[in-house]
């Protein structure tokens, strides 16, 4: 009996470190929307994309209301993107996405990680050119009922390639028409659970079971970082 509730104990923790991570991530984002667009979501489409990315992961809203403030207030110290690019073990290529308020912090934490796992931190462009930067658009599974229909209209909105499962479905964009995705989703009154960027692998590569472990080890301690938003991988 206690065996299982150690268990049950473990998942609910696991659980609420994902969600606690999930509402930094969206917070950040909020707070480097407003310091790009102001507070106001009717004219601040980033914003209104991050509004949206907080409620797919069940963000309450006065956490939203108060991240907003929060981004509004003079004395909050504000976050900037940056973008880091390095190998992992056995020539797997990773960027790493960031939005923190020190960036000298930042890079030696990365740096730290990567050598860590007999990693190293790459100069700028170094692998960039092995990802491409798209459009990435979630929806529920019921979001459109003929899936044919929604494809041919939406390629004139930058539908470049769409996956569907029973739970979700799943909607890329080249970068360029990722402003124009969105809008003509809200357009529609489609409303999806997330909008993100993201860089997308153009090479991949396939190592063996042990291998695939030592890189992905490195990417979880990665993604755990505070710092971190988002890790991107060339590991097929």
């Amino acid at each position: 009996m206690g065996r299982i509730f150690e268990k049950r104990k473990h998942k609910m923790f696991a659980r609420y470190d994902r969600m606690a991570k999930a509402f930094t991530k969206i917070g950040r984002e909020i707070a480097i929307a407003v310091r790009e667009g102001g507070g106001d979501i009717k004219y601040n489409a980033r914003l209104r994309i991050a509004v949206q990315n907080a409620k797919g992961v069940n963000m309450p809203k006065d956490r939203i209301d108060a991240a907003i403030k929060r981004a509004l207030s003079k004395d909050e110290q504000g976050y900037q993107q940056s973008l880091y690019e390095g190998y992992a073990p056995h020539g797997i290529a990773v960027m790493v996405d960031c939005a923190t308020d020190n960036p000298t912090r930042t890079v030696a934490n990365v740096r730290h990680h990567l050598t860590k796992h007999d990693g190293s931190l790459a100069a700028n462009g170094s692998v960039a050119f092995m990802f491409e930067r798209k459009g990435v658009f979630k929806l529920p599974a019921g979001a459109i009922t003929h899936a044919e229909e929604f494809e041919l209209e939406f390629i004139d909105y930058g539908l470049e390639e769409m996956e569907q499962d029973d739970n979700e479905i799943v909607v890329y964009s080249s970068f360029s028409d990722f402003g124009k995705m969105q809008k003509a989703l809200e357009d529609k009154g489609i409303e999806a659970t997330s909008a993100e960027l993201h860089y997308l692998p153009t090479i991949t590569k396939e190592l063996s079971e042990e291998h695939a472990k030592e890189v992905l080890e490195l990417i979880e301690d990665l993604e755990a970082d505070d710092d971190v938003q988002s890790v991107y991988h060339t590991l097929r």
